[in-house]
């Protein structure tokens, strides 16, 4: 890739801005001054130093948050504070302004959780991994922390795992229940409805108090990630997640 367009992709500068840049030898690549635009580097292991900051560039990134309870699952909103709201927060915090130059409104979250839900979250640009994750044909297990209002009798379990009516044209389909205490469970299920696990809940006769997602495919809320707080995928997870996908 040319070091101009280079640059622009990492958002240090317009097309103009960057040959201006380079003329002036303030970009460094991999440690060696850069000053021609039309110079050629590799994009996927160019070290751009700018300023005293590095940027890397990364064609796609994959980004798991603990999401806390308050934010919503969307990319705005006038009323609301988002979870790219908290994100870009979070982002500045770790990161700066730099790294790997994609603009906020890139990111998306890869599926939804309530606002008053919390855990696991995937925020990425990899349209394509987002849709393959989402797809009902794909049927990828999401496992949930739940409790209730009220105790998990054995019957009210067995209805679960079977199906439930939530109001759809069909019943849920089976899911996994473990039940931890009277009041608590995990429940992994392959569909991904409205309000689906409150609503199955409700069919029983029970009311979620507290909604935690612990796991999407094989990917799992690392335990040692703040509620709100992010971290970038490592590329075992990445490498692992599509395997299931495609």
């Amino acid at each position: 890739m040319r070091i101009d367009r280079l640059l622009c992709e990492l958002n240090i500068g317009s097309r103009t801005e960057a040959k201006r840049l380079l003329k002036s030898g303030q970009i460094l690549v991999n440690g060696v001054r850069i000053t021609k635009p039309e110079e050629r580097v590799d994009e996927n292991t160019a070290v751009i130093l700018f300023k005293g900051k590095e940027y890397r560039y990364r064609r796609f990134v994959y980004f798991m948050m603990n999401k806390p309870a308050g934010f919503i699952s969307a990319t705005r909103d006038d009323s609301c504070k988002t979870v790219l709201d908290l994100f870009a927060q979070q982002y500045a915090l770790l990161y700066g302004n730099g790294l790997f130059g994609i603009p906020a409104g890139e990111i998306f979250p890869a599926g939804r959780l309530d606002k008053d839900s919390t855990g696991l979250l995937l925020l990425t640009n990899d349209g394509a991994l987002a849709h393959a994750l989402l797809s009902p044909k794909k049927h990828i297990p999401k496992t949930y922390y739940v409790e209730t209002d009220l105790s998990l009798s054995g019957e009210k379990l067995l209805r679960l795992e079977n199906g439930v009516d939530i109001g759809e044209e069909r019943p849920t389909q089976k899911a996994r229940i473990e039940r931890i205490t009277g009041q608590s469970c995990t429940i992994t299920i392959t569909e991904g409805k409205f309000h689906q696990v409150k609503r199955m809940f409700q069919a029983v006769e029970l009311k979620v108090t507290y909604l935690k997602r612990l796991s999407i495919g094989s990917l799992r809320l690392d335990p040692g990630l703040a509620e709100g707080g992010i971290r970038e995928l490592t590329k075992e997870e990445v490498s692992q997640l599509c395997q299931k996908l495609y």
